[in-house]
């Protein structure tokens, strides 16, 4: 390949073979072609984390592209590195693997829980304190990491049809592989808990680690069963997560473990939070769900229903914090905790009323109900944790 670079344009001559397949998987590529409408002949839609192959017919003159291609051409002329491409699969596939968007919802419940107790006890705060907290943070992303990995290492038929861009389904790492990840995330985080924070707080991780264990594995595998399959979920991602990190917290303070107006509302928003992200997270997955024959709301009562049923509880949920800073005035920010909640509510309600935000929900409950949760969640975990008592 011949390049020369001219201040206003790239012009390429092909005097060699065409870029190798690896260079090709390089150039850039966009999620939505929204951002360039006038290109959907030479950047293709995607979604995840899953691409197609695609050919250039011409190329875009941005600095981007340009320096792909340049980079491209300089790694085909002085050779690839074999190992070095194994290591970017692998690091690509694990990430893959961990499902980020759990982790987001663990890290930022993790540091608000966290801020709320210092919140409440200023004059506590340690910078010995910081690395526990990492420590914390860590093992929980461990414990999230197992808990979603053996639900991939037993759903591999159902994700081939439902999500194939995961990693085990899409051949980009073997089931020994997986094996091996997640009995080490589950060995390292129980290290790190057992060695930092305590018997009860390991007892807690552990059932955490049993509960994500049950809903996957035969012969218990219940996430067959919907009621016990949401329970699970908003156990563990609900009351477990706040409780045991409000504890542990308080703990490492040097405090009993003390419940306060804040933290318990903090709990149990997020714990019905989490219950309606397991009562809607089956939504995209009805066809695979059917053909393996794994009952879910979803597939038993429709997916118009269900989306109506988790709007109505995530409804409920914000009236329930308008009605607590109506009267609790004592123990939030009632000028901030009203106006925020209702907002939320009436955005709610219209994108269900509104024919044209209905679309836009559907579209996000059902083709991307991750987006609408965790920006919903991040609002509110976000807004809650400034939740200060009055004084």
């Amino acid at each position: 390949m011949e390049l020369s670079v001219s201040s206003l344009r790239l012009k390429i001559s092909l005097h060699s073979s065409p870029l190798s397949s690896s260079c090709r998987n390089k150039l850039p590529t966009f999620r939505t072609p929204f951002l360039f409408p006038n290109s959907s002949n030479y950047f293709p839609s995607s979604t995840g984390f899953h691409t197609r192959q695609f050919s250039f017919p011409s190329l875009s003159t941005t600095t981007y592209t340009r320096h792909s291609i340049w980079a491209c051409s300089k790694v085909d002329a002085a050779g690839t590195d074999p190992l070095l491409n194994k290591v970017s699969q692998f690091r690509d596939a694990f990430w893959r693997f961990l499902r980020p968007h759990t982790i987001r919802g663990t890290t930022l419940g993790s540091i608000s829980l966290v801020t709320r107790a210092l919140i409440e006890n200023p004059n506590l705060i340690r910078w010995s304190l910081l690395l526990k907290a990492f420590c914390g943070l860590l093992a929980l992303i461990c414990g999230n990491g197992y808990i979603v990995g053996i639900n991939q290492i037993y759903d591999v038929g159902i994700d081939k049809v439902n999500k194939p861009y995961l990693p085990i389904a899409a051949g980009d790492l073997s089931e020994k592989s997986a094996w091996f990840l997640v009995l080490l995330l589950a060995a390292a985080g129980l290290v790190i808990v057992g060695f930092n924070f305590g018997p009860f707080i390991t007892s807690l991780y552990c059932l955490g680690l049993f509960l994500g264990t049950i809903y996957s594995v035969p012969p218990f595998r219940m996430k067959r069963f919907p009621v016990s399959a949401f329970l699970i979920i908003a156990t563990v991602r609900g009351f477990l997560l706040n409780y045991g990190v409000y504890y542990a917290t308080r703990a490492a303070l040097g405090l009993t473990f003390e419940w306060s107006s804040p933290v318990a509302f903090i709990t149990t928003f997020v714990t019905l939070f989490a219950l309606v992200i397991a009562i809607t997270k089956d939504l995209p997955d009805v066809e695979g769900d059917r053909k393996f024959q794994i009952s879910t709301l979803a597939t038993k009562l429709g997916v118009r229903n269900i989306a109506l049923l988790g709007s109505g509880l995530l409804l409920i949920n914000y009236i329930g914090s308008v009605l607590a800073a109506i009267y609790m005035p004592q123990a939030f920010k009632r000028n901030f905790m009203i106006p925020s909640h209702v907002i939320l509510a009436l955005g709610l309600t219209f994108q269900r009323i509104n024919p044209q935000f209905r679309i836009v929900a559907v579209s996000l409950l059902v083709s991307g109900r991750e987006i609408l949760a965790w920006v919903l969640e991040r609002a509110n975990y976000t807004q809650i944790s400034y939740q200060m008592p009055v004084v």
